[in-house]
């Protein structure tokens, strides 16, 4: 006798010994809708797979022989499950970004170059009119227009002419530092 043949007779015994069979008519019969439900969520097919998977499997040892009583709570666990891939991933990957972003320290020569750079970026912006130097300040440290309009007390739709005039000054002041 196979190994196949005593596994189905095990299955087919009148004591119940095994919850084998009502658990494969239960996962047959549900399976796919669990499984498109965790591949709405997730929009990745094999994922999906692996969280009805997972479903099923705590279905088996949460409903011994009683599946009937299953049947929503799988859908439900399906879609709490795929939320928690979705979770899990974005955790990752933003562990993966910090990883990346923080990644070596600087040289020393870069934190010279960049330090030389603000420095020169600090005595252009002296030598701007105010209003110019606190324009650019001001939308570079993240204000809006309209907070800059409130700012210097002129109206909203005039901060891009503005902010055009102080760039152009910026780069004229610039151009005429480099070529000194």
């Amino acid at each position: 006798m196979g190994l196949q043949a005593r596994r189905d007779e095990r299955w087919d015994r009148p004591e119940g010994g095994s919850r084998l069979p009502e658990f494969e008519v239960f996962f047959r019969a549900h399976y796919r809708a669990v499984a498109r439900l965790a591949h709405n969520v997730l929009g990745d097919f094999q994922a999906a797979q692996d969280v009805a998977q997972e479903v099923f499997l705590a279905a088996y040892r949460r409903f011994p022989g009683d599946y009937e009583q299953a049947a929503g709570w799988v859908r439900v666990a399906a879609v709490h499950s795929a939320l928690n891939v979705l979770r899990g991933d974005r955790r990752r990957d933003k562990r993966q970004l910090l990883v990346q972003m923080v990644g070596s320290p600087p040289s020393v020569e870069d934190t010279v170059i960049e330090r030389e750079a603000r420095a020169e970026l600090r005595r252009v912006l002296a030598r701007l009119p105010r209003r110019s130097a606190a324009v650019l300040v001001m939308r570079h440290g993240g204000m809006s227009y309209v907070e800059i309009a409130e700012a210097l007390g002129v109206k909203a739709g005039h901060v891009g002419t503005l902010l055009r005039r102080a760039e152009s000054a910026l780069r004229k002041e610039i151009d005429r530092e480099t070529h000194s």
